[in-house]
C-alpha cells in the first residue's frame, strides 16, 4: 500500500510527465511534526523553476476543513532560494497560519537579491489546472476523500491579491 507521500508524489510525477525534481529537506522545528520538503522542478513548466512542499499539511489548522494544504511557487529565476523561501514558510507558519487565499505573508525583507519582492500573497496555483490541485486524495484506501491536499499558490503580493502585509507569522485576508 503506497503511503501519503508516496501519492502525493506520484500525482506530482503524473503533472510533471516523469520529470525529476530535486529535494531539500527543511528540518523541522515542531514537535511531532516530520519535516518539510521542497519538491524543486526546473525549467517547468519551460522556463520557469516550480517548487512545491510537502509536509505543511501534516499540520493541523482549524480553519481548514476540508483539506490541508502544500505550497507551490512558480517563477521566472534559475535560483533556488525561491524554493527554500517556500519551504521555510511552510515549515515555520504550519500549524498557526490556514494559508486561505487572499493571505499575505511578509519576510520584512528581500526574498532573493535579484529582486524587490518582500511578500507573498496566497491563491490558486497558475501552472496548473483546478483538477490538479483541489482535492488530491492521499487517504488509504476505503477512506477515500477523508486524506485530501490542496496545492495552494504563494505569488507576489500586490499582484494578485489586495491585504495590509503582515509580520512573517501573521497574515491578512483580502
Amino acid at each position: 500500500m503506497a503511503s501519503r507521500v508516496e501519492k502525493y508524489l506520484a500525482h506530482l510525477d503524473r503533472l510533471s510527465g516523469g520529470r525529476e525534481p530535486r529535494f531539500f529537506p527543511v528540518e523541522s522545528t515542531k514537535q511531532g511534526l516530520r519535516s518539510v520538503t521542497e519538491i524543486v522542478y526546473d525549467n517547468l513548466p519551460d522556463g520557469l523553476l516550480t517548487a512545491l512542499t510537502y509536509g505543511l499539511s501534516l499540520a493541523e489548522h482549524p480553519d481548514r476543513q476540508h483539506g490541508s494544504p502544500e505550497l507551490c511557487l512558480s517563477v521566472n529565476s534559475t535560483n533556488v532560494i525561491w524554493a527554500h523561501a517556500v519551504g521555510f514558510l511552510a515549515e515555520q507558519l504550519r500549524g498557526t497560519c490556514p494559508f486561505s487565499y487572499g493571505s499575505t505573508i511578509n519576510f520584512g525583507e528581500r526574498i532573493v537579491p535579484e529582486s524587490e519582492m518582500t511578500a507573498f500573497c496566497v491563491f490558486a496555483p497558475l501552472v496548473l489546472d483546478r483538477d490538479d490541485y483541489l482535492g488530491i486524495d492521499v487517504g488509504i484506501p476505503g477512506h477515500e476523500g477523508h486524506d485530501v491536499i490542496l496545492v495552494d499558490s504563494i505569488r507576489r503580493a500586490g499582484l494578485a491579491c489586495v491585504g495590509a502585509r503582515s509580520r512573517l507569522g501573521q497574515t491578512s485576508g483580502a
